[in-house]
């Protein structure tokens, strides 16, 4: 994990269990002694997260619609802390002057959340899926977070990642996007399948996190999303700072370096590590030379 990332050393479920007692019953000991949950139950995944969420961030109300994507806070966190180093280090922007786009913010609304609280930024939120928007709406309602803070605005364009999002007016410091795996439903069953067959308790932590259709499969798979993603990005390349997307697969990285050089584009590549897995963001400036 990124060394700043206070999750690094495990939880803490004494701190936990006070911000969550019903947390309690569901904690777990692992057979080297150490306390967990079981990650196989989805109750205890949520309660673990919104324990997370209220004791380390001040996020004090945290639910999200049964089967919705219900994200591992650690590696979110992950992700925003490369974001805030690759800003840090090519950029002279203050906090306060930092505005994210969170592309596709689920009904977890994890990182606008996460952005707020831990870096005090500001962050636009795109979301398609209407149950998802009015679960987001309900969280920043129940934990008091104006629109000047994060502003949730609906994608009525399935094909479109960026337009009618960006305003003309909007300055932004960077895009964040955790894509669709899959290219259909049975791939995504497929994949699981496979996962769960040679599972145990440490690496189930990457998996039964749930997820809907829209979080999971898109046509094309990840690979197609991102493209379709950076040859959009061109539109808005004088108002955006750094593009950016997570990519799950390494074999990716290759075909996708390629489309933005082809668009003439600084990139980056930052990889990241959460115990055994292992994962990356990439990112594209049109800016920054």
């Amino acid at each position: 994990m990124h060394p700043k990332n206070i999750h690094k050393t495990g939880y803490q479920f004494e701190l936990l269990q006070n911000a969550i007692p019903e947390i309690t019953s569901h904690i777990v000991i692992t057979k080297g002694g150490k306390q967990s949950i079981n990650f196989h139950d989805p109750i205890a995944v949520k309660l673990l997260n919104r324990a997370l969420l209220k004791a380390h961030y001040k996020i004090n109300h945290w639910d999200i619609p049964e089967g919705y994507l219900c994200p591992p806070v650690p590696g979110r966190l992950d992700y925003l802390l490369g974001i805030n180093d690759l800003l840090n280090e090519t950029t002279k922007l203050t906090p306060k002057d930092i505005k994210g786009l969170d592309v596709g913010t689920g009904a977890n609304m994890i990182y606008p959340l996460l952005g707020v609280s831990q870096f005090k930024w500001k962050f636009l939120a795109s979301e398609i899926d209407e149950r998802a928007l009015e679960n987001g709406v309900k969280l920043l309602k129940d934990n008091k977070i104006p629109i000047s803070k994060i502003h949730l605005k609906k994608q009525n364009n399935p094909t479109k990642i960026f337009d009618d999002i960006i305003g003309e007016r909007d300055r932004i410091a960077f895009t964040m996007c955790n894509p669709p795996f899959y290219k259909s439903k049975e791939e995504a069953e497929s994949a699981t399948t496979r996962k769960n067959k040679n599972l145990n308790q440490e690496n189930l932590k990457d998996r039964n996190f749930g997820g809907l259709k829209n979080e999971l499969w898109v046509k094309g798979g990840e690979l197609q999303f991102i493209k379709n993603m950076m040859k959009e990005s061109v539109k808005y390349k004088d108002q955006v700072v750094w593009f950016t997307t997570l990519v799950s697969q390494q074999a990716h990285v290759s075909e996708l370096n390629k489309t933005i050089r082809k668009l003439k584009a600084n990139i980056r590549i930052v990889d990241m590590n959460q115990g055994q897995k292992k994962s990356r963001f990439i990112a594209w400036s049109f800016l920054l030379k």
